[in-house]
């Protein structure tokens, strides 16, 4: 390569996203887009009354200021959760392997 090179292992906080380094327009196009992603997904699975039905059941299930309906606002905080839990084992485990 001709040039000097310097390689080190990523480290926990390395690999961590943290919300405060989005802006909050980047934070809504990226929620926009995974919700796209998975809509598309569960979408694909389904025939077309069953897509109808779906389509009405998030439609009909919505929370006041916020536009998400409760199973999936209340699904997203318990994974949000479940996620900051296994970064932080990630975490301690790390440590105690240095």
């Amino acid at each position: 390569l001709d040039r000097s090179l310097f390689v080190r292992e990523l480290s926990p906080q390395d690999l961590k996203l943290e919300v405060e380094q989005f802006s909050a327009g980047q934070a809504v196009k990226a929620a926009r887009y995974l919700a796209f992603v998975v809509g598309t997904a569960h979408a694909r699975q389904m025939d077309a009354d069953t897509r109808h039905a779906w389509a009405g059941v998030l439609d009909a299930d919505r929370r006041g200021a916020i536009d998400a309906p409760n199973w999936l606002w209340e699904s997203v905080v318990s994974l949000a959760g479940s996620h900051e839990a296994g970064y932080l084992d990630h975490c301690r485990r790390y440590a105690m392997r240095a």
